[in-house]
């Protein structure tokens, strides 16, 4: 007897084609909220990961590691950059990132006591500089090593008594407590301690161009032979001199978008945060490398 549907499907075969792409549709629609839900998770793992990076620069003396923030590391490093393009010892570079740890905690205030202001907390009144001259770091550093060379013997004083005869200080036992952190943060960057500061940062915000770097280079360390080669900075340095433009390139690499360093055979990476072996990086020359698209 012939189908009284004819030839086509039965109402329940219908159906349960129907039921069965229902179910596939719905499979699907599942299988893509689950990856999108990955991904977003992911995605904000990773996000969350690098807002948990602690940013900070250290150096490790002996069995001792002394840390500051990377807003506090460049102004040390912009301080003890002066005094190596004016020649003056470490000990002059310790005696004041000392100071500037206790009168500023090492940042470039606009307030203070009475009308003290700056990395120093040096007073228009007092006839340090104006208020515009004194908010510059380099003006800052310059007055307040001005006044240090100036003291006889200083480098053989206490770290805390040559402040002292500098600032006038109505705490002047204050500056002791940050000597071994001044001491160990002044070696590195005047370079006597190669490889020794390295600084853990999140990674850039922003594209650079080294014609920044050799600029800032220039404020700090005077006129050199430089040169620019793609995203990279190239500054001529060799021994302690080239340690010091290195790790003052550390120091500053979260305010210049810095994301390589190459000297003396070593060479930092943002993404690392630690100096590793690099035959190629030359002793002759300092690379700075900056983020670009």
């Amino acid at each position: 007897m012939a189908s009284r549907t004819g030839h086509g499907s039965s109402p329940r075969r219908r159906r349960a084609r129907g039921h069965a792409a229902w179910r596939g549709g719905v499979i699907v629609l599942v299988a893509v909220i689950v990856v999108v839900c990955a991904v977003v998770a992911v995605t904000g793992a990773l996000s969350r990961n690098t807002a948990l990076i602690t940013e900070e620069c250290t150096v490790v003396n002996g069995s001792s590691t002394y840390r500051l923030q990377p807003d506090q590391a460049a102004n040390a490093a912009i301080i003890a950059g002066i005094a190596v393009r004016r020649n003056l010892p470490p000990r002059a570079a310790s005696i004041a990132i000392a100071t500037a740890l206790q009168e500023s905690k090492l940042r470039n205030i606009e307030h203070g006591d009475m009308d003290s202001i700056g990395l120093f907390q040096q007073r228009p009144s007092q006839g340090w500089g104006t208020e515009e001259e004194i908010l510059d770091p380099v003006f800052a550093t310059n007055a307040f090593y001005n006044h240090l060379v100036a003291i006889p013997g200083y480098q053989q004083l206490p770290i805390t008594e040559a402040a002292q005869r500098v600032q006038l200080s109505a705490y002047p036992e204050a500056y002791a407590q940050h000597e071994p952190v001044a001491r160990s943060f002044a070696s590195a960057l005047t370079g006597q301690s190669p490889a020794s500061l390295t600084c853990t940062l999140r990674p850039t915000t922003s594209n650079a161009t080294p014609a920044g770097v050799l600029e800032s280079a220039d404020t700090v360390f005077g006129e050199r032979e430089v040169s620019a080669e793609g995203a990279t900075a190239v500054i001529a340095a060799t021994g302690t001199d080239g340690w010091a433009v290195a790790h003052w390139a550390v120091a500053t690499a979260s305010g210049q978008q810095v994301t390589a360093v190459e000297f003396d055979g070593q060479r930092w990476e943002r993404a690392r945060g630690a100096w590793q072996p690099a035959e190629n990086a030359s002793a002759e020359r300092v690379r700075i490398t900056v983020a670009q698209s």
